[in-house]
């Protein structure tokens, strides 16, 4: 399967559509930034705690603890850009499909006569890196979805089309 690039973000599938195999769009870079930006701050101070206090209180061989943290934050950066490759979503004519993970794939599939709520968040450090997500709300609790980190134009343009298509689809049953 090929998955749509970042610079794919931003445009609507029927402009990019082709018949057969959806037309993926991942998620933007700034997800990913602001990801690994977190995991910097969080395991920084981390690993200054845990170099600091025992080096103080114990002895400066002890600060080697630190190093605990750093492999973490090694490890994790390389996790994380993993993580955001495997998030994807196409919108098809009668569904959305959301695919996302890495050892254990997972495609959610939300019909759009069922959804019953679309909404756009971004909480404070969303919007400090210029992100929003999506959240689809359905009757099965189960098919609920989210899709997040997307620039907030492109959020508001998938909430008014889902929201246009739930309303097509639910008005016919």
């Amino acid at each position: 399967m090929e998955t749509g690039s970042p610079q794919d973000v931003g445009q609507g599938a029927a402009a990019r559509g082709t018949a057969g195999e959806p037309d993926w769009t991942g998620l933007p870079p700034g997800l990913l930034r602001m990801r690994r930006m977190l995991l910097l701050v969080w395991l920084g101070l981390l690993a200054l705690a845990a170099g600091l206090l025992p080096g103080l209180l114990i002895g400066p061989a002890w600060a080697a603890f630190a190093l605990l943290p750093l492999a973490a934050a090694a490890w994790g950066w390389v996790l994380l850009g993993r993580n955001w490759r495997s998030w994807r979503y196409a919108e098809r004519a009668d569904d959305l499909l959301i695919s996302r993970g890495v050892l254990w794939r997972e495609e959610t599939v939300v019909p759009y006569g069922r959804m019953q709520l679309v909404e756009v968040t971004s909480g404070p450090v969303e919007r400090h890196f210029g992100l929003a997500s999506v959240q689809l709300h359905t009757a099965a609790a189960a098919t609920d979805a989210t899709i997040p980190g997307l620039d907030p134009a492109e959020a508001e343009r998938l909430r008014d089309r889902l929201t246009e298509l739930g309303e097509a689809r639910s008005a016919g049953l």
